[in-house]
């Protein structure tokens, strides 16, 4: 315990002293839900919807801040480490993969939910927000996004050689995901074509999940989604504790 606390101490104190994640996990996230709480509002969905395209898009957007953290922000720090030499250091200490990788989960875990509270907040006073599922079961979704999520950064991070192909392997799947999976652009909005390729996104399906739990519809309609979060994590996890690379 002590190990973890001074080494989470120590992450922190390095996280903050940077703008990435402010920008992208913070920042970005609050500008887009007062984008589309400005365009959009109060508007119906789409035509004859119960719920506002804002109560739509709520647990999309609420999943920048997860998609940020777990799947660039992760495997770039850790392949970072290893290319630096930290992680052949930390080898020969008590110091375990699966502390290191617990602490960077941990840190970007608290960037995600402080995402989520500001994202919410805006939303409810200036947009008259109000969630229509129950919290407990959006809360519940949230963190099963959350860490299928971080496990593909963690696994990306975990098995990348150096910092440019740990880049590379982030990139290609940081920047789809936001783009196409309805984190940003609206997946109703989408032509059909372009929905079918996004449902092959890991994070489109979580989506869907937050989506159901948020407007309240049933849960049993995304069992899908649950059983693909859980699978993701479940695999990642296990390969990148099992074959870590430590440099």
């Amino acid at each position: 315990m002590k190990a973890f606390k001074t080494l989470l101490k120590t992450e922190i104190s390095l996280s903050l002293r940077g703008m990435d994640m402010f920008i992208f996990a913070i920042c970005m996230p609050i500008v887009v839900v007062v984008i589309l709480g400005a365009l959009f509002g109060n508007k119906p969905a789409f035509e004859g919807a119960e719920y506002t395209f804002l109560e739509q898009s709520f647990g999309a957007v609420s999943t920048i801040a997860i998609c940020a953290g777990g799947v660039m922000g992760l495997p770039l720090v850790v392949s970072d480490y290893r290319s630096r030499k930290i992680l052949k250091r930390f080898k020969v200490t008590p110091i375990s993969p699966a502390l290191i990788l617990t602490v960077q989960v941990v840190i970007y875990t608290l960037y995600s939910i402080a995402s989520l509270i500001l994202v919410y907040m805006i939303s409810a006073l200036f947009f008259d927000y109000q969630l229509r599922g129950s919290w407990s079961q959006f809360l519940g979704a949230y963190l099963l996004v959350m860490l299928s999520m971080f496990s593909i950064g963690l696994l990306v991070g975990g098995l990348a050689p150096n910092t440019k192909i740990a880049g590379v392997a982030a990139s290609l799947l940081y920047f789809p995901m936001l783009i196409f999976s309805g984190a940003t652009l609206p997946y109703e909005i989408m032509p059909a074509g372009l929905q079918k390729a996004a449902n092959m996104l890991p994070l489109t399906q979580g989506i869907k999940l937050l989506k159901a739990a948020s407007l309240g519809l049933p849960i049993d309609s995304v069992f899908i989604p649950v059983v693909v979060m859980i699978i993701i994590a479940v695999i990642c996890v296990t390969i990148s504790l099992r074959f870590f690379k430590w440099e």
